[in-house]
């Protein structure tokens, strides 16, 4: 376990960003279809992120579907130069639904995707592309990295990376090509991704937890506010802010991307990472649920 949390974390040994990125999949319209509805406050957000000293934006071609990059490459486009943006592909969308979502990995549709990609955001390749799935089941998962791993050495990504993935999956992409990030699902009340983070810990992955500072309401929070809150009327913070605190001290490699539509919320968000919590404060959050090790 650390118990501190450093200014930034660097993916694939030569892209330094800051602590906690801006995950963009809030800018698209309801169950993430379509446009966001207030394009001219998307825009103005996206700029306020940048001028707050974001460097990590994450997005991918299924928000909206393809709208939420639009959106990016119109509100900062040209990019300065220390912003790194990830996308992600592999989600189909048939429909505004979200029962409507599929998955492809066959080889020319995710070079299509991240190829469509790169032109709407504007680049000429993508600094960290990820897997968006592994549940498509038209290509064998090793098919799949092997695709990536081309797409690399054709320098139309600079990284890889894996979202939603187990363990074992991580294993075998490791097997066939270098693998620089992992988004999964991980905060103080959901470890689903509890073996992913401390796998990525060791193997000195980028561990991008997603929905990071989500903290449970209602009579199932109860067991997580008794700990969280007095913690947090320590620290003069929000149990949003702690969590996401939690998640930085977790880890050394930890890459939260919490979304936001609200400027006060975006700047709550990032002042997280002035927190420093002690020892034991992150093992009691910790062990508010069981994880695998």
């Amino acid at each position: 376990m650390t118990t501190s949390a450093t200014e930034t974390v660097t993916i694939g040994g030569d892209l330094t960003v800051g602590r906690i990125g801006y995950g963009a999949m809030q800018l698209t319209g309801p169950k993430v279809w379509g446009d966001y509805p207030d394009r001219d406050r998307g825009i103005a957000l996206l700029h306020t992120v940048v001028e707050k000293g974001v460097t990590f934006i994450d997005t991918a071609d299924v928000y909206g579907p393809h709208s939420n990059e639009e959106l990016i490459r119109e509100a900062l486009h040209p990019y300065p130069e220390d912003l790194v943006i990830a996308s992600k592909g592999g989600f189909v969308r048939g429909g505004p639904e979200y029962s409507d979502m599929g998955a492809v990995g066959n080889r020319n549709y995710l070079r299509q995707a991240a190829y469509l990609s790169a032109r709407r955001l504007g680049l000429d390749h993508i600094d960290l592309y990820y897997l968006h799935t592994p549940t498509m089941t038209d290509a064998p998962f090793e098919d799949i990295i092997g695709t990536l791993a081309h797409m690399r050495q054709d320098g139309l990504i600079r990284h890889i990376g894996l979202s939603n993935v187990n363990v074992d999956q991580l294993r075998t992409a490791l097997a066939i090509t270098d693998i620089a990030a992992v988004t999964v699902h991980y905060n103080v009340a959901e470890r689903l991704g509890a073996a992913v983070r401390h796998f990525a810990q060791q193997a000195g992955i980028v561990f991008s937890p997603w929905h990071p500072g989500a903290v449970p309401g209602g009579d199932a929070g109860r067991p997580f506010r008794a700990v969280i809150d007095p913690i947090a009327a320590e620290h003069h913070a929000t149990a949003q802010q702690i969590a996401l605190a939690w998640q930085l001290h977790r880890s050394e490699q930890a890459l939260p991307i919490p979304g936001t539509t609200s400027v006060p919320h975006l700047e709550e968000n990032l002042a997280a990472a002035d927190i420093t919590l002690s020892p034991a404060e992150v093992a009691a959050i910790t062990a508010l649920v069981p994880e695998d090790q």
